[in-house]
């Protein structure tokens, strides 16, 4: 019952940032975006940090890893870079696509497990659509969030080394991190994929020799 109500609030939670994102960013701009999600996005992402401790108590089979490295680079942009140097997601569009590939992704991953943990048992012709878009999304939304996020890191350290050498020096580290991090990320969600597509196809196979 946990996992049920964690997932379908921060469905919740991530849906009303989609819906600022794709109703502000195309007709206002970056910067009104920035400014009216800015403190939303924070603690909606924040709230994520929870994840870690599921993975490493069992309560989910999310490798520890992965899950540590995804929270974290996200972490680092909402909590380093969004009070510190505000001018940085106000000014790039980037903002935008980040905000978007994050918000899109959450809305999909946190309403599937929320179904499958039984909280859409009335609604089961949902479940197929909502697997498919879970294994298929992340090969365009991945590369845009993690192009987004690249962007604006980049675009902090100059802003970031003048207050202090060190923090722009961080910064760069953690930009060459994102290099071996993508690749486990996206190999570990294609592993995913390919598991729930087999399992899938078998099933429709099992089924089709009991008819």
């Amino acid at each position: 019952m946990y996992l049920a109500f964690y997932n379908l609030i921060s469905a919740l939670m991530w849906g009303l940032m989609l819906g600022r994102v794709v109703s502000v960013a195309p007709f206002y701009g970056n910067y009104d975006l920035n400014r009216t999600t800015g403190g939303w996005v924070q603690w909606v992402q924040t709230m994520a940090v929870a994840e870690i401790f599921h993975s490493l108590f069992g309560l989910v089979r999310a490798p520890l890893f992965t899950t540590l490295i995804q929270v974290a680079s996200r972490i680092i942009i909402v909590w380093g870079i969004y009070p510190n140097f505000p001018s940085v997601p106000a000014q790039h569009w980037q903002n935008s696509t980040m905000l978007f590939a994050w918000s899109t992704t959450e809305v999909i991953r946190y309403t599937y497990f929320f179904s499958i943990l039984g909280g859409l048992d009335e609604m089961p012709a949902l479940l197929p659509y909502l697997k498919w878009a879970r294994y298929n999304t992340f090969f365009a939304l991945y590369p845009i969030g993690i192009a987004s996020e690249c962007y604006l890191i980049y675009k902090t350290i100059p802003l970031a080394s003048k207050v202090d050498e060190n923090y722009g020096l961080a910064l760069k580290a953690v930009l060459a991190a994102y290099v071996p991090g993508t690749i486990v990320l996206y190999t570990h969600m294609i592993r995913q994929r390919n598991k729930v597509m087999k399992k899938d196809r078998e099933g429709k196979k099992d089924e089709k020799k009991t008819q």
